[in-house]
């Protein structure tokens, strides 16, 4: 559909103008969808991979607080995680990915993560708080991939959005309105000419 202007040469350099600039930016989202979806792909690989190991070690340490758990009596097992001795937080940065700010999660821990007697207690519960211990960082670095996969997701739809419009509503309206005024112009020069041609044949009679 043509755009609604006036069929002038000031308003076709213009368009030109615009068309040429609408291309450009067609091109260069093109290629920012494209690294995105690359982008994305890898990090849901390396999302799926994170996922699987946490859940593997989630369910050795499970296992293993179980049978350190059955081995001690309720009461003894909880007056040892009552009170923990760690102070533990999240150190949150952020990056730039084509233009998109992704978060980053650093696990941060002060003193110790066990506060109880090594006498009342067995080697297992250690073993189990240990590991429970060493996965929280994976914990935080899929949450950041999670976080990082949909920011990506939701920029790509966005620029594939942007893209379509350019390439399938604008630029072709855009190419249409210019052949549209070129067209016109032509007539208008045609008209001229024969306008001008009768009048000198006016004129040499």
């Amino acid at each position: 559909m043509s755009l609604k202007v006036n069929p002038n040469r000031m308003e076709l350099l213009r368009l030109r103008k615009r068309l040429v600039v609408a291309k450009r930016g067609h091109k260069l989202l093109k290629d920012k969808r494209d690294a995105l979806i690359q982008e994305f792909i890898s990090l849901a690989k390396e999302n799926k991979k994170v996922r699987e190991e946490l859940e593997e070690k989630l369910i050795k340490c499970y296992v293993v607080f179980s049978n350190a758990s059955s081995s001690m009596s309720r009461i003894s097992l909880e007056e040892s995680l009552m009170f923990p001795n760690a102070k533990s937080g999240t150190e949150i940065s952020y990056k730039n990915i084509m233009s998109v700010i992704v978060p980053k999660y650093k696990f941060i821990c002060e003193g110790k993560y066990y506060a109880y007697s090594l006498v009342d207690t067995n080697a297992e519960l250690d073993g189990a708080l240990n590991n429970f211990y060493e996965i929280l960082p994976l914990m935080l670095k899929l949450a950041e991939l999670d976080k990082t996969v949909t920011l990506l997701a939701n920029e790509i739809e966005k620029t594939r959005r942007r893209v379509n419009a350019l390439e399938y509503v604008l630029i072709p309206d855009l190419e249409e309105t210019i052949k549209f005024i070129t067209m016109k112009l032509d007539e208008m020069a045609r008209s001229n000419s024969s306008a001008i041609m009768r009048i000198k044949e006016i004129i040499r009679k």
